[in-house]
């Protein structure tokens, strides 16, 4: 039976007390596939994701590249012989392979001009003038656009689709200030974008990408101002139509992060006062504005802890005597799990659930804000000695508890900065050991206590890569 079972587990001890193993495997696996001509496969099993996954856990190793240099040459030989045998499809799907793969762009490019002469024998000019002219006059350049695009792939330069094409992207243009008065970022962009793909170089574009991007900055300035009064849910809403609008811009992200960390403390706070549909409602938009937001986990996790808690507190909303004796039981729980060092675990009785269950009493007491400093120099200490110790887990729980008590603490960012470091590098040491789930729960962790943390979007490349070739 021992003998069986050293069998059956062979691999994955391999695997796992050495990783050079493993690779050395992806590249074999990698080194099959390309000779039996799976080169792409969505399920993993193509040379190209082999190859990948091997240079994913070994950056260094050299066979890899050399691996996917040849995945690219054979997906260039093929789009060449799909198009000597009249498959332009096909063609540009393993053209679109070669480029990925960085084949040198001078073979790339014969081989393209031979697609685009294949796809363009058919093509009847007069025809697509026709079309063309129609949709121009019924006032609908969007439909009017891509029919001067294919005649004037077809013939270059021809006068007549160049003056069709210029009078399609003035009506077309004409929508965008009108767009811009009504407020409607989306449109105007949509409108802009199509333009800037037809003809980058037209000359109204300029002044009206200009009028759009003041467009936008009002808006994000109208944003930052509803949150500035005190106006979250308003701010929120406007950055969530933003973000759709534009994603990359900084400003655009920077305002959608500080609304959603805002609504994350408007939560917790309506959660300590078992306000649970309110809370529901804060957090819910702080995940569509930032889900990853470290603060967005943490007051997903606090108003978990209070709706759970929310059965033993029904004294705590009596008045006088009642909510009197309630304070001083909750406050003597809270001292007895410090003092046992139950900082956060057990869930109920931990130090920090004793001490929201006070502040869901009494909120201003002088003793429960006492008792909340004490709490908050503890988890700052756990924080610390969780990073001294090596005790990632425990110092994030901490680091959590922290930003819930005092969100704008400034030890609070330096502490979760080195936090997420660690977290990082964990991350990093797991995905070159093969263990690729210990390896994603690390990058997770990272990135909700800071999606700033440098190094954090390659760890997640070369995780997908090393996934996509794992067997």
């Amino acid at each position: 039976m021992l003998g069986a079972l050293l069998l059956a587990l062979r691999q994955p001890l391999a695997d796992r007390l050495w990783p050079q193993a493993r690779i050395d495997r992806l590249l074999a696996e990698g080194d099959q596939a390309l000779s039996e001509g799976r080169l792409d496969q969505a399920d993993g099993g193509g040379a190209r994701q082999k190859y990948e996954a091997a240079q994913a856990l070994d950056s260094d190793r050299g066979e890899a590249r050399a691996g996917l240099a040849r995945v690219g040459r054979q997906a260039l030989a093929r789009a060449d012989a799909a198009i000597a045998a009249g498959r332009p499809v096909e063609a540009g799907r393993w053209l679109a392979l070669a480029a990925e793969l960085q084949v040198p762009r001078a073979q790339r490019d014969a081989v393209a001009r031979r697609l685009r002469e294949v796809e363009l024998a058919d093509v009847d000019p007069a025809a697509l003038g026709k079309r063309a002219a129609a949709a121009l006059a019924a006032r609908d350049p969007e439909r009017a656009l891509p029919l001067y695009a294919r005649w004037l792939a077809a013939v270059p330069g021809d006068a007549v689709a160049l003056e069709g094409r210029e009078d399609a992207l003035s009506l077309l243009l004409e929508r965008v200030p009108v767009a811009l008065q009504a407020g409607d970022l989306a449109a105007a962009a949509h409108w802009l974008a199509t333009a800037r793909r037809h003809d980058p170089g037209h000359v109204e574009l300029p002044d009206l990408q200009a009028a759009y991007a003041q467009a936008l900055s009002d808006q994000v300035r109208d944003a930052q101002r509803s949150l500035a009064r005190g106006e979250a849910d308003a701010a929120g809403a406007r950055f969530v139509l933003l973000r759709a609008v534009a994603p990359e811009d900084p400003a655009v992200a920077e305002g959608a992060r500080r609304t959603a960390s805002v609504l994350a403390g408007d939560a917790r706070r309506l959660a300590a006062d078992f306000r649970f549909e309110a809370a529901g409602r804060a957090l819910d938009l702080a995940r569509r504005l930032a889900p990853d937001l470290a603060e967005v986990a943490a007051a997903t996790r606090d108003l978990e802890r209070a709706r759970a808690a929310e059965s033993r507190l029904h004294p705590a909303t009596a008045g006088g005597r009642g909510g009197a004796l309630a304070l001083r039981a909750a406050l003597a729980a809270f001292e007895e799990s410090l003092a046992a060092g139950d900082l956060i675990e057990p869930p109920g009785t931990s130090a920090y659930d004793r001490l929201r269950a006070a502040q869901a009493i009494s909120p201003q007491d002088p003793r429960v804000h006492a008792a909340s400093r004490r709490m908050q120099a503890a988890a700052a200490a756990c924080v610390e000695d969780g990073l001294r110790g090596n005790r990632l887990r425990s110092a994030q729980e901490c680091h959590d508890a922290w930003r819930s008590l005092a969100p704008a603490d400034r030890a609070l960012a330096p502490a979760g900065a080195r936090l997420a470091q660690r977290w990082l590098a964990v991350g990093e040491e797991r995905l070159r050991a093969g263990e690729l789930d210990a390896a994603s729960r690390a990058l997770g962790s990272a990135r909700r206590i800071d999606p700033r943390t440098q190094g954090l979007d390659e760890l997640e490349r070369r995780l997908s890569r090393a996934r996509a070739g794992a067997p």
